[in-house]
């Protein structure tokens, strides 16, 4: 488990990857410290990062702009970034934005490890 900037991002390693939890609010005072948290995570260069949104109940436009950087990081890369069990507000934002085009989003953590 990783504390930063008050949030909380469990953290758990599978065969050739990571899953990522946040838990709380993904705000303006937040997303600083999901940043870090997914920068560090990248920089070990695992072949995939799942990041588990089911504890998530809002995120406002940083942290979408905190997954749209992740995204890029990891397509220069060459990693696979999947977010995963997105609760209805969040994944609305995703889809209002039409982002859900541009990320792959699992129904759940487990699934998006083979997504």
């Amino acid at each position: 488990m990783n504390e930063s900037d008050d949030i909380v991002v469990h953290t758990v390693s599978f065969d050739g990857g990571v899953i990522l939890q946040p838990v709380g609010d993904v705000d303006l005072a937040r997303a600083p410290g999901l940043r870090r948290v997914l920068t560090e995570a990248q920089a070990k260069r695992p072949q995939r990062i799942v990041i588990d949104l089911s504890q998530v109940p809002y995120m406002d436009s940083s942290g979408v702009a905190t997954l749209v950087e992740a995204m890029q990081r990891a397509r220069a890369m060459a990693h696979r970034l999947v977010l995963a069990a997105p609760q209805t507000r969040v994944r609305s934002i995703f889809e209002i934005a039409r982002l859900d085009t541009v990320f792959t989003i699992s129904n759940d953590a487990e699934a998006a490890k083979t997504v």
